[in-house]
């Protein structure tokens, strides 16, 4: 019995197809392992763990994100700054590490952040910095406890920093509206008071907050920080930050 040409080309055909589903499917379900995350914002003074870094000026900031299933993530985010010498106008930290569940209830975050200026004087202004935290709900609440790490580092004066911090965070139910508080305490190089020449202690900095989400990608927020140590007018003294922000 005679097999068509026709006949012989449409078995080939599905076959093929029949053949193909699988690693198509294994290609899809592999791609929908990566999620790209990522942002662009307009902040009206860029405070570091209290600390102004823009002069007290406007600045504008983006991050980019990639997270595997599996809980690894490397990721960027950059920020303009008052320009100097030392750190020029762009600050861009690079990070990578790991999230994910240790127990029920309780997220592992760690990794390695690595604070750069391309336009500054490199070489005395980079800094490396390992991070840890934990956070966990309370009732409609996340609450974080984290610490980062930087060793002694030729851009932190020979000297070394610990940063420990707890943040409080919640979404009101049925608005658009989320609050948020912070208190960190830094010892070492990037103290506070040492930086602004009132001691050599460790000092704290702390803010209030509050955001408020236009759209599922658009937000607007406002905080208000403070830090120890002298008041320096648009580097240490109390301000109100006003954020929008585009996330994609």
């Amino acid at each position: 019995m005679r097999t068509s040409i026709k006949a012989l080309l449409a078995s080939t055909l599905i076959a093929a197809g029949l053949a193909a589903t699988p690693a198509m499917a294994q290609e899809e379900a592999a791609a929908s392992d990566i999620t790209i995350t990522g942002n662009v914002a307009a902040v009206t003074d860029y405070r570091f763990r209290g600390l102004s870094l823009s002069g007290g000026d406007f600045a504008i900031q983006g991050s980019i994100g990639v997270s595997h299933s599996s809980g690894f993530y490397v990721g960027a985010w950059a920020s303009s700054l008052e320009d100097t010498p030392v750190y020029g106008s762009t600050e861009l930290d690079v990070y990578g590490g790991w999230t994910g569940e240790v127990t029920p209830g309780l997220t592992f975050d760690g990794g390695l952040l690595y604070y750069v200026y391309p336009n500054g004087n490199v070489g005395k202004a980079n800094v490396y910095e390992p991070y840890a935290s934990l956070s966990a709900a309370v009732g409609p609440a996340t609450v974080k406890v984290g610490a980062a790490y930087a060793w002694k580092q030729d851009s932190l004066g020979g000297d070394d920093n610990i940063y420990v911090y707890t943040d409080l965070s919640a979404a009101i139910p049925e608005t658009p509206i989320s609050v948020s508080a912070h208190l960190g305490y830094a010892d070492g190089a990037q103290s506070p008071k040492f930086l602004t020449g009132a001691s050599t202690d460790g000092g704290f900095d702390y803010n209030v907050g509050a955001s408020y989400n236009l759209t599922s990608k658009l937000s607007v927020g406002v905080s208000y920080v403070g830090v120890d140590g002298r008041s320096i007018d648009s580097f240490s003294n109390d301000a109100v930050v006003g954020t929008i922000k585009l996330s994609f």
